[in-house]
């Protein structure tokens, strides 16, 4: 049974993207702005590592507390600026109008599950149980799939700079897609992420999103027909 989203179909300011878009800020400057010895020990308490969570596993439940808030609390940390960047540009661009469309505590769910699934399928795939696992890319993933599987042919708002000035256009949420997919080609080959990029936990964000959308699309629906006066 999936776990019920309370929604009241009502129109209302988006305050579920806002605040991840900040809490993904906060976590990289907490992490990265003190020694790197500070660095080092809140990334070992915070990022999901499978060999800790597969320990607690075989402790038994009272042990795996710790370990599965870490598959929360990881979203919120990014190996480097890039990292960071590609996630909030992209969280903001298919956030805002998802929020819109199914409520901000349906996102706000979307993300931080479809985060924590995504981390969970990159851990018990890893070939190196000692590897951090960080980063919201899994959460993004979840929230994309879910609006492509809901609106295939939305069309979604951005804004391009073109020398001094900037132009808003409306492109296919489609065409968005495919731009978010090479970035995160790109970003696994370029810097310190060198090979490092867990694509298991982008697949399953995303095939996650589409499992949400199937699950909740009835709930969605009745949403958008109240806020519509239907």
């Amino acid at each position: 049974m999936f776990i019920p989203v309370p929604d009241h179909g009502r129109p209302g300011r988006p305050w579920a993207t806002p605040a991840l878009a900040l809490a993904m800020i906060a976590g990289y400057i907490a992490v990265w702005a003190p020694s790197d010895a500070v660095t080092g020990r809140l990334l070992n308490e915070w990022a999901t590592l499978p060999a800790n969570l597969f320990s607690a596993v075989r402790q038994g439940p009272a042990a795996v507390l710790h370990p599965a808030l870490r598959l929360l609390t990881s979203q919120f940390l990014h190996a480097n600026w890039a990292h960071l960047l590609g996630n909030l540009v992209f969280l903001l661009i298919f956030g805002m109008p998802a929020e819109r469309k199914l409520g901000s505590l349906r996102l706000l769910v979307l993300f931080l599950l479809g985060g924590a699934v995504a981390n969970l399928a990159a851990a018990v795939t890893i070939d190196n149980p000692s590897r951090l696992i960080i980063g919201a890319s899994g959460s993004v993933s979840a929230i994309i799939g879910t609006y492509l599987a809901l609106f295939p042919r939305a069309r979604l708002g951005v804004v391009i700079p073109l020398g001094l000035f900037l132009e808003f256009v409306r492109a296919p949420a489609s065409l968005l897609i495919g731009i978010w997919a090479l970035l995160q080609v790109g970003f696994a080959y370029i810097g310190p992420a060198f090979g490092e990029v867990a694509w298991v936990a982008h697949l399953a964000g995303f095939v996650f999103g589409l499992v949400f959308a199937f699950l909740q699309r009835g709930a969605i629906a009745r949403r958008l027909r109240r806020q519509s006066g239907y």
